[in-house]
């Protein structure tokens, strides 16, 4: 069985590889082949030898990848940023797809990594305009055409898997790279989340790392599915809120800093998106920093995310998502500890006339 791997050094594809690595290990026959886009990555000893370079969409397949069709390829390559133009997200996402599926025969089982936030249900004030056609941002436009591509465009099997927010692995918060919704912690810590914006009981859906690798690499190692599939990693009516999500944040934050003699933070009040948007946010650009500015933009991009009014419906459910959260954020303090342990400066009004 030949396997390639895409994006294999981001954060879901890193743990899919070393995963793919650790079942196929008792196997005869598994050959899998991870592509990242700079050449001089490695990975680790059980990877073996370091991922073929392919700037996917930018530039022709190399010859290792070429030649003969894949068994099954597990596309995790992505560009997960919310702010994102249309064209952006089309070079980024759906140009990269079309290029990997060239690599695909009629048997082949394509594994599409998505996300969640394709499906469920998405608010009037979460939407940014008719140029993403009803999702919030290009990413979620982006994934959203790369299933319908998956789906018409693939004539083998194919299984899509919608993740929610990743965070990092459910024993102890370890992960590739800290990136979005890790930088909440830092700007809790900073005092720059002077606010939480968003309902106290809206949904808040995340799952470990190692969870979505899982996953990832149980379709790619099973069976081909007869018909299309898609799997949905969610916790369901069991995710937390939007309360717990910000008290678990703090109490682990403060547990730290007290284990290091500092002062703990205060857990910021949580405002209506209504409140915010209609008050409190033409306050902030008229009278905020610039650097507090730039939170807020910031900060605002996952308000939608962590206050949903209706959880997903999973196919994987997430158990206690409030212990994830708390070994995601003790991972990071213990990672970046001087951000971790940093001094709290309140907001501060500067005369913008």
């Amino acid at each position: 069985m030949r396997i390639l791997v895409t994006g294999a050094c981001g954060v879901v594809g890193t743990e899919v590889a070393e995963r793919l690595a650790v079942e196929a290990a008792g196997r005869t026959g598994p050959d899998i082949v991870r592509t990242a886009r700079r050449a001089g990555t490695t990975g680790t000893t059980a990877l073996g030898s370091g991922p073929v370079p392919w700037n996917i969409g930018a530039e022709p397949a190399p010859d290792p990848l070429t030649g003969r069709p894949w068994d099954v390829i597990v596309h995790t390559a992505a560009s997960t940023r919310w702010t994102m133009s249309r064209q952006e997200a089309t070079d980024a996402n759906i140009r990269t797809l079309r290029a990997v599926l060239a690599l695909a025969g009629p048997d082949t089982h394509v594994v599409h990594v998505s996300t969640a936030y394709v499906g469920g249900v998405r608010a009037p004030e979460d939407l940014r305009g008719e140029e993403f056609e009803g999702y919030r941002n290009g990413y979620e436009w982006s994934k959203s055409v790369c299933e319908e591509i998956v789906a018409t465009d693939h004539r083998g099997p194919a299984t899509v898997v919608r993740p929610p927010l990743v965070l990092g692995r459910r024993g102890d918060g370890r992960i590739g790279r800290f990136s979005g919704p890790y930088s909440l912690f830092p700007a809790l810590v900073s005092g720059l989340a002077a606010v939480v914006v968003g309902d106290p009981d809206g949904y808040a859906e995340i799952s470990p790392v190692d969870e979505v690798a899982e996953v990832i690499a149980g379709a790619a190692l099973g069976a081909p599915p007869a018909s299309p599939l898609t799997e949905v990693i969610a916790a369901g009516q069991d995710s937390m809120r939007l309360a717990d999500l910000v008290r678990i944040t703090c109490d682990t934050l403060n547990a730290f800093r007290a284990e290091h003699g500092v002062d703990p933070i205060a857990q910021p009040p949580t405002v209506s998106t209504d409140s915010w948007n209609r008050f409190f946010l033409p306050l902030a650009a008229q009278w905020l920093s610039p650097v507090q500015q730039e939170a807020v933009k910031l900060l605002a991009m996952f308000q939608s995310y962590t206050s949903m009014s209706e959880p997903f419906e999973p196919t994987r459910k997430v158990a206690d998502p409030g212990g994830v959260m708390a070994a995601s954020v003790l991972h990071w303090a213990r990672s970046k500890p001087r951000q971790a342990l940093g001094r709290t400066v309140p907001w501060t009004l500067i005369d913008a006339a």
